[in-house]
């Protein structure tokens, strides 16, 4: 078996498995005598550690990833790999797009760890493909990419929260549960949380803005040019597949991650909003937005500690110190 590992310090947050465990999952799932040609690790993602593997007998290789060891898992992150799975059933509309899922096995029994074997997607990465294309070609990319979560967002839910769980009954709930679990996340690798657990307050203070937010709508919680694939050799950028959507959950539509990408910045991604539909723009909106801001910001700030990144954690809180200074 040709085992091509990523080369990373022994303190990455990304831990490799060993050859043998890969054998013994292809074992697993596709029998006892399912031998391995080669399991080369993929570099996309920052999560999950992600391989290529070759099947013997099989026509195409298949995606193999393995989750973080639980205790590795931040409670903001908590299982992420079952809340995909557990999201699975409500993409059907994007089916199409979607990696299909051969197995998932959470018995720990093989690596102490949850893994899932995915079909592999056709394609490029977004990430390394889109910038071959000259800028003026790429906003039919963003307007696909509203089109994707245009549909997404009309998939209705019971109730608010990551689809896995915890449940919810009103949006506030969930909005606040967020924010404290990502303070205590913080608390834990020794960070200050202090402004996380302001917003906490203000969203308590608040509530009834937040809860004007009644149906539970799916958020894919990280659709953007990391997860999405394109075409190979369109004249033009064509998004082909979409995966690792695990951060799924049920809530504002408003608080989902492509629109804050989307609204960022004034250019080609304009399009977006030519196939999503236009935003809320009223007072109650603007104020929500502030607070689905710091969110994103304190999950945006574990996941630069986590990545070694001292500049962009120390930038986080000047970031979050405006947002608080906008609500107050």
């Amino acid at each position: 078996m040709d085992l091509q590992p990523i080369e990373r310090p022994a303190e990455a947050f990304q831990q490799p498995v060993t050859a043998d465990q890969i054998r013994a999952v292809c074992r697993r799932v596709f029998g006892p005598g399912a031998g391995v040609s080669s399991a080369v690790e993929m570099g996309l993602g920052m999560y999950n550690t992600t391989y290529r593997v070759t099947v013997e007998g099989r026509s195409r290789p298949v995606i193999v990833r393995f989750a973080p060891g639980p205790d590795r898992q931040f409670v903001s992150e908590r299982e992420l790999m079952r809340n995909e799975y557990a999201t699975v059933p409500h993409l059907a509309r994007i089916a199409p797009l979607m990696p299909r899922v051969v197995a998932a096995d959470w018995s720990h029994e093989l690596v102490g760890r949850d893994y899932m074997v995915q079909t592999l997607l056709d394609g490029v990465p977004a990430a390394e493909g889109l910038g071959t294309y000259p800028r003026r070609a790429r906003t039919g990319f963003f307007r696909q990419i509203g089109e994707i979560a245009r549909t997404v967002h009309e998939v209705r839910g019971a109730r608010f929260g990551p689809v896995a769980g915890p449940a919810y009954d009103t949006w506030s709930q969930a909005v606040i549960g967020s924010l404290q679990d990502i303070a205590a996340d913080l608390d834990g690798q020794g960070l200050d949380a202090a402004d996380l657990r302001k917003a906490a307050a203000l969203a308590a203070e608040h509530h009834a803005v937040l809860d004007e937010i009644t149906e539970p709508r799916l958020l894919s919680g990280d659709l953007w040019t990391v997860n999405i694939m394109l075409a190979e050799g369109a004249p033009e950028p064509i998004i082909s597949g979409v995966f690792d959507l695990d951060r799924t959950l049920w809530g504002d539509p408003a608080a989902d991650w492509p629109i804050r990408l989307a609204a960022s910045k004034q250019d080609e991604r304009a399009a977006f909003w030519e196939a999503y539909g236009e935003r809320d723009r009223g007072p109650a909106a603007v104020w929500r937005s502030l607070i689905y801001e710091i969110r994103h910001l304190g999950a945006v700030r574990l996941e630069r500690h986590r990545l070694g990144g001292p500049g962009a954690v120390g930038d986080s809180y000047d970031a979050v110190a405006a947002v608080l200074a906008e609500l107050t």
